[in-house]
């Protein structure tokens, strides 16, 4: 199964059925056997996503499943910055605002074209936008995130 997992603010695809083997060993501590190496991982849950310790290194993560329609926005509430994502692969038509954009809750923010539907990602709560991710002619996978709104 393929999502996309935000890592450190970098969007990967990741696909649960590519070989690699993950085993709980210890609640919250996992085992992964990826070819010829093998790593452990401590995972902690906070809130909107997770921190995951691997190699000495911290990384922050959030997960998201294309096909969650919450999705669309990492954290829920409307508390702190929201991240807007698409929800299927698609192309981005055209942004609708800008790096700094003040914009309310439900306002377009940027329009995808998935499978010859063109959606208006609107923003989930009232805010100013801190980052676009993406431009006009851009190809997008599902649930990458596309804008942030604080």
């Amino acid at each position: 199964m393929k999502r996309t997992a935000i890592v450190n603010g970098r969007a990967y695809e990741v696909n649960s059925d590519d070989g690699a083997g993950i085993v709980e060993v210890r609640p919250g501590v996992y085992s992964i056997l990826d070819g010829t190496r093998s790593l452990e991982a401590r995972v902690v849950a906070d809130g909107s996503g997770y921190t995951v310790h691997l190699n000495g290194l911290r990384y922050e993560v959030e997960v998201f499943d294309p096909r969650d329609r919450k999705s669309t926005s990492a954290s829920s509430g409307g508390h702190g910055p929201q991240r807007v994502a698409a929800p299927m692969p698609g192309k981005v038509i055209r942004t609708l605002v800008e790096v700094g954009a003040e914009v309310s809750a439900g306002e377009g923010l940027v329009v995808v074209e998935a499978m010859k539907m063109q959606n208006e990602m609107k923003s989930p709560k009232s805010g100013r936008v801190v980052e676009l991710r993406v431009r006009a002619g851009a190809t997008v996978s599902a649930g990458e995130v596309l804008v942030v709104v604080d």
